[in-house]
């Protein structure tokens, strides 16, 4: 188990049914060298994913804290890494709740299960944050990394949106709707939030700007998934984008 300090990061993860990459997106994060804690939390997952995550959390209880994964055979650290259950599938902001108030480091990083995003870029998220000049960096999926090409009205939805935030929030993000954000613990702990599913994204950034943090962003790798290989977000969370900026915004 860790020691009872605090660690330089905290990553979080919320997962519903990743059973397909759940370990590999593990191991990519075990594989950054950097000072961090692992905090999952499994929002009610269905496919093997929380038998897995079980295993695992008992794995990380026992010397030598380490985990032999069933698909590929690799030994895993499981000494900095906590999992928690949610009773239920209540969505991803409500697990990202769970996860910020079990985070423990100095820097939060929030980290979806599913692969698109590369945990090598964590050092470019955390640079502006331990520089002293941001409170939080924002990963851009259109400042220049290398992206897989996919759905363009996803992309045309992505700019409507970010276009909308920006005129309510007086920011130019160029990438609201990233997945990828690293935000100092301090600022989470001033911030209510309450969405529960994918509307977190157009809150918290709400909320981040009203408090008047610094915000950065910095450019990352994105390797989307189609709807065949496991995507989540619909139309439905556009529609609730556009209530969540009427009602954190504007009443």
């Amino acid at each position: 188990m860790m020691a009872d300090r605090s660690p330089r990061i905290s990553v979080v993860i919320p997962v519903y049914n990743e059973r397909a990459t759940i370990e590999e997106i593990l191991w990519r994060v075990q594989a950054v060298d950097l000072d961090k804690e692992i905090v999952i939390v499994d929002d009610g997952s269905t496919d093997g994913t929380h038998a897995f995550l079980t295993t695992l959390e008992e794995c990380a209880k026992h010397p030598p804290a380490t985990m032999k994964l069933p698909r590929t055979g690799s030994d895993l650290r499981t000494d900095n890494i906590r999992v928690f259950f949610q009773d239920r599938n209540r969505g991803k902001g409500a697990a990202l709740r769970r996860g910020f108030h079990e985070a423990r480091g100095d820097i939060v990083i929030i980290q979806d299960a599913d692969l698109e995003y590369d945990p090598a870029d964590y050092t470019q998220l955390i640079i502006p944050i331990e520089t002293g000049r941001a409170d939080v960096v924002y990963g851009s999926r259109f400042l220049g990394g290398p992206h897989r090409v996919l759905l363009f009205w996803h992309y045309v939805g992505n700019r409507f949106l970010t276009t909308l935030s920006d005129m309510v929030t007086n920011m130019n993000l160029s990438d609201v709707w990233t997945g990828y954000k690293a935000i100092r613990r301090e600022v989470l702990e001033t911030i209510d939030l309450r969405e529960d599913r994918f509307g977190f994204e157009q809150e918290i950034t709400i909320k981040i700007a009203r408090g008047g943090w610094r915000v950065y962003e910095a450019p990352i790798a994105y390797y989307g998934r189609t709807y065949a290989e496991g995507k989540k977000i619909t139309w439905k969370d556009g529609i609730r984008a556009l209530w969540c900026l009427l009602r954190y915004g504007l009443l």
